[in-house]
């Protein structure tokens, strides 16, 4: 069964399976003239380290094959996909990302009025949904930077580490600056490079926060050095 474009919740949403990705892996290594060969078993057990003990399982399932067998795999959506790609590589990550934006490019089915009065009513239905959006705007532009911003802890939960000795690790590449003692600040590279940034809190206190991006950076660098 091909999970591409697999149907999660009622709604389409881009997915790749566990397989479909360690398969779009070794073709991504092969054509680079890399002819090392990622096992299926081996992917499965890194999910969690990547994706954290605790939130991988929400993505797994089991797949028929052969002669009526069964094996666990994993539904990846984009975002976790791209992550465990990045794992490996950023080129990878990139292929992957890419490979997945065409499939939700391919999904989208626009519609096309087929009379004066469907255009109409289709030009009435989109009027009423921007009318029932505009309260929710304002509300969604002060809550979308924190929810896509992680802390220590939350991207050290995913590792199964504590925000302390992950710290202690990012400390040996440089991240935080080594000048201030009060507070954890990122190096301005972290930050250039889109890694993280650095917000205040209620009280007015400086804190640093990782985007996705650098939340990926971080679980590549560690369980890639053999750090996690």
């Amino acid at each position: 069964m091909n999970n591409l474009a697999q149907n999660l919740g009622g709604s389409n949403q881009v997915t790749m399976s566990s397989i479909e990705i360690v398969d779009f892996i070794n073709t991504f290594r092969k054509e680079a003239g890399d002819d090392s060969i990622l096992r299926h078993d081996h992917f499965m057990a890194k999910v969690p380290k990547v994706l954290g003990e605790m939130y991988a399982p929400k993505f797994l399932g089991t797949q028929n094959y052969g002669n009526n067998n069964t094996r666990y795999i994993y539904n990846l959506p984009k975002r976790e996909a791209c992550l465990m790609a990045m794992s490996y590589s950023y080129e990878l990550q990139a292929a992957v990302f890419d490979r997945m934006t065409a499939l939700e490019e391919a999904l989208k089915t626009p519609v096309i009025p087929q009379s004066f009065s469907e255009a109409l009513q289709l030009a009435a239905n989109q009027a009423r949904q921007l009318e029932l959006a505009a309260p929710k705007v304002e509300y969604y532009d002060k809550i979308v930077e924190r929810s896509t911003l992680l802390n220590a802890s939350q991207v050290a939960q995913k590792i199964k580490i504590s925000a302390v000795k992950m710290n202690q690790l990012l400390d040996k590449f440089d991240v935080y600056h080594k000048g201030v003692k009060r507070a954890r600040l990122f190096q301005q590279w972290f930050i250039d490079k889109g890694l993280g940034e650095v917000k205040q809190t209620e009280l007015g206190f400086s804190q640093p926060m990782f985007t996705t991006k650098g939340e990926a950076w971080v679980i590549e660098k560690l369980t890639g050095e053999g750090l996690v």
